[in-house]
């Protein structure tokens, strides 16, 4: 299984950015995909997660300017990133949740993402500028 994302880079704080994450080596469209970020000294955080039929949720730092979209016929997740600001400096990581009836697509608040993402990306910097 290979997530590879792409799309990071440096931008000034007020302007927007996509990334895009393609996946590879298992079946798409029943996965639970999410965003996280984590910066130097902090806790990897979910950002934002979708389900295979596209419900959304946002953690509440961002909502309102990220958007996360999924193509399942192209297995490939998007997290469009609009009025940027130094504060959303970091490492942007890709993540897929194999189907778990019971856990379902877990929000971005959930506590314990790390015991539960089965596959993760490399990563892609964004570095917001003022």
């Amino acid at each position: 299984v290979h997530l590879q994302e792409s799309g990071g880079g440096s931008v000034q704080a007020g302007a927007s950015r996509r990334l895009s994450c393609v996946l590879s080596g298992i079946p798409y469209r029943r996965l639970c995909m999410a965003w996280f970020r984590q910066t130097p000294g902090k806790e990897r955080e979910a950002v934002a997660t979708i389900d295979g039929d596209g419900a959304s949720n946002y953690a509440d730092d961002i909502k309102g300017r990220f958007t996360i979209s999924r193509d399942n016929d192209k297995n490939t997740l998007w997290l469009q990133m609009n009025s940027l600001n130094p504060g959303d400096t970091a490492m942007y990581y890709c993540a897929a949740l194999l189907p778990d009836i019971s856990l379902g697509c877990p929000r971005p608040d959930y506590s314990n993402w790390r015991m539960i993402v089965d596959y993760w990306g490399q990563g892609t910097q964004v570095t917001v500028s003022s």
